[in-house]
């Protein structure tokens, strides 16, 4: 009997081409597809909440596949584990109903971005942040932040290659703290455009070092232009923390948030 089965995972993902499976195997799709076959005993398609890009990495990725072979919940842990390399981990496994689907059962998405601002790159976060050297202003991003709540037509902050079929999306959080020597910029969606955390980010930094006025996040909402939003940053700061689900999957944890306060 086919069985459906959901994990959460968490990944570095500074060494791969992104999420999605690759001809030439370097994708964290291609690793985990590798792992679970090994339990499995077959060939198997993995399906996730979303696509992470090179140098993006995870805190809760959701996936799911189908599998022919019975084994215990802490198999498809441990034993999965056991194969995969230590950037890539399997937080948890369980038995869901064969209509649950990662992507698109998938409500919401959340998004974290890590920027150390200080003269000098970081060498110990290295690919784990993003990094500024000027100064920046808290109160100017978290007001150019407010902008960005509820729907609004995104296509400012989309990259050309993007496939989705409408660049309208609803902004549930959009906000910004300061710790330390870095600052945390958080946001939940339905869902993302591509690059468009990472192209916000650019536009929040821009404003923080006094390029532009915080009500300039308003004009390029309106703008619905690329061309003339700042560009995108880094993807070595942006992680994955969330995908939220209804409550009638009955899924483990599926929301985690980065300790920022143990990284810098």
């Amino acid at each position: 009997m086919v069985v459906r089965i959901a994990l959460g995972l968490e990944y570095d993902g500074a060494k791969y081409c992104g999420w999605q499976s690759q001809a030439n195997g370097g994708a964290i799709q291609d690793c985990l597809e590798h792992a679970l076959q090994k339990m499995a005993n077959h060939t198997l398609r993995v399906s996730a909440a979303g696509r992470t890009d090179a140098g993006v990495h995870a805190l809760s990725q959701i996936v799911h596949f189908d599998t022919l072979t019975t084994r215990p919940m802490s198999a498809w842990v441990r034993g999965v584990n056991a194969n995969l390399p230590d950037s890539i981990r399997v937080l948890w496994a369980q038995a869901v109903d064969a209509r649950f689907h990662a992507r698109f059962d998938a409500q919401q998405r959340s998004y974290q971005y890590l920027l150390i601002n200080q003269p000098v790159a970081p060498a110990v976060m290295a690919g784990k942040a993003g990094w500024f050297h000027l100064p920046l202003d808290i109160g100017a991003m978290q007001f150019a932040a407010e902008y960005l709540l509820g729907q609004h037509d995104f296509s400012a902050f989309r990259a050309a290659e993007c496939q989705a079929k409408s660049p309208v999306k609803f902004m549930h959080r959009a906000s910004v703290v300061q710790i330390g020597n870095g600052y945390l910029f958080d946001f939940c969606a339905g869902a993302f455009l591509h690059h468009q955390v990472r192209n916000m980010v650019g536009a929040l930094v821009y404003i923080g070092k006094g390029k532009y006025k915080p009500e300039y996040m308003e004009t390029l909402l309106a703008s619905r232009d690329r061309r003339l939003s700042p560009p995108t940053f880094s993807p070595a700061g942006l992680y994955l923390t969330g995908v939220g689900y209804d409550a009638m999957w009955d899924l483990p944890e599926t929301e985690r948030t980065l300790n920022f306060g143990c990284l810098v």
